[in-house]
């Protein structure tokens, strides 16, 4: 697990997560996304603790889907 103070910039988020900007952006509207920092004005980034966190979430749902399947 990396340090909870970590920051990831929206080009290794794309990486990390395989969503567009554009898609990334929707689902962090509709609230099933963790929400960027404003670092400056035209730049950004997210909690790598809060990303790790939602991709652990999706593999919990996936866990819990196969013992039920």
């Amino acid at each position: 697990m990396s340090h909870p103070k970590q920051l990831i910039c929206k080009k290794e988020l794309t990486k990390l997560v395989k969503y567009s900007p554009q898609h990334i952006a929707r689902l962090e509207k509709a609230g099933q996304f963790p929400k960027r920092l404003q670092l400056g004005q035209n730049r950004v980034a997210w909690m790598m603790s809060e990303v790790e966190a939602w991709i652990e979430e999706r593999l919990a749902k996936r866990d819990a889907q196969n013992l039920t399947s």
